[in-house]
């Protein structure tokens, strides 16, 4: 059976985007269609449906990386920050929307808390095979023999 490891992350997060809309925990917080996802971001996101693609990235984050936490998860979503006449330094994501991500796929039941950091659950794992494998039937039949 495919795994997360045998199709393009991008389209996979996608696919697991709109799976996530289907669930009722999973919601926007009121506060995300102002916030920016960073400091070293101008703007605020554009997609509407970007707190379900973040979701969506995080649960295959955590089950690539293991066990997992949230300080890590600030620093692979951070960025550089453009100075003017400084050189740019990179600048941690924001820690609220990573945090209260993690809590709806907590509640959902898709990933575990532990003492190491937040691991995939067994639905989760499910959730991720089981969209990946069809994601290789429709999209991508030439890699029918993983």
């Amino acid at each position: 059976m495919p795994t997360v490891y045998d199709v393009p992350a991008e389209d996979l997060i996608q696919t697991i985007a709109v799976e996530l809309k289907k669930y009722n925990k999973i919601t926007p917080p009121e506060w995300a269609s102002y916030v920016k996802t960073g400091s070293f971001k101008q703007h605020a996101p554009q997609n509407p449906d970007w707190w379900f693609v973040r979701c969506a990235s995080l649960l295959r984050k955590v089950y690539v990386s293991g066990p997992i936490g949230t300080s890590h998860l600030r620093k692979a979503y951070g960025g550089l920050k453009h100075g003017r006449n400084s050189p740019e330094k990179s600048t941690r994501a924001s820690g609220a929307v990573i945090r209260k991500a993690l809590q709806q796929l907590e509640s959902e039941g898709l990933i575990t808390s532990s003492r190491k950091g937040r691991t995939i659950s067994a639905k989760g794992r499910s959730l991720l095979d089981k969209s990946s494998a069809t994601l290789i039937k429709e999209k991508f039949p030439e890699l029918k023999k993983y």
